[in-house]
């Protein structure tokens, strides 16, 4: 009597595991996808960071945009304007253009959220736009570094400037936290 319970709980079991195995062999059979072409790896990774700090932007409460954790920072608006501001060292070389005359784009033009928001989604999207415009084989074509002086790759520089915004990125995570704020990356996905 004591078999009968123990032989259901066994076949019970069993079918618990069955699609799990079947979905096993099925992986085994399907053939490896390829890796993506570094074009869309590298307009995706830009534009993930530009999401990021674009939520950030359109999500910071507009009374705290001038919030800054201490007097030598700066502040949570200063912070988006430089990123995007500086998204311009990269897009105006690639096109063949002159880099901006200032490094940071100044506050007194961005007055209002929505200024800010709007420079920092066209800042992105002029990046996108620039490294779609080399094509695969563009990205290894060489462009003159405006800081260095120097020949760079359109890759490893687009790539050093997805760094640059993820640092910004980092940073605005600390001005949410000690603003008493949760980013919207950190929130509970729905």
């Amino acid at each position: 009597m004591i078999k009968i319970p123990f032989v259901g709980i066994a076949l019970l079991a069993a079918s618990f595991s069955l699609p799990a195995i079947a979905q096993d062999a099925m992986k085994k059979d399907t053939p490896i996808k390829p890796a993506d072409p570094e074009l869309k790896v590298v307009v995706d990774s830009w534009n993930d960071i530009g999401r990021k700090l674009i939520a950030m932007a359109e999500d910071f409460p507009e009374d705290k945009y001038d919030y800054k954790p201490t007097p030598a920072q700066r502040s949570f608006a200063e912070q988006l304007l430089h990123a995007a501001g500086a998204n311009y060292y990269f897009t105006n070389p690639v096109m063949g253009q002159k880099p901006p005359a200032e490094e940071d784009a100044k506050r007194e033009q961005y007055k209002t959220k929505a200024d800010v928001v709007t420079f920092v989604k066209k800042s992105f999207a002029d990046g996108a736009a620039a490294i779609q415009s080399k094509g695969e084989k563009g990205l290894t074509s060489t462009i003159e570094e405006p800081f260095g002086h120097q020949k760079v790759r359109v890759l490893d520089y687009a790539n050093g400037f997805i760094e640059h915004c993820g640092e910004h990125y980092g940073q605005l995570v600390v001005y949410y936290r000690l603003a008493g704020l949760v980013p919207p990356e950190s929130r509970p996905k729905k």
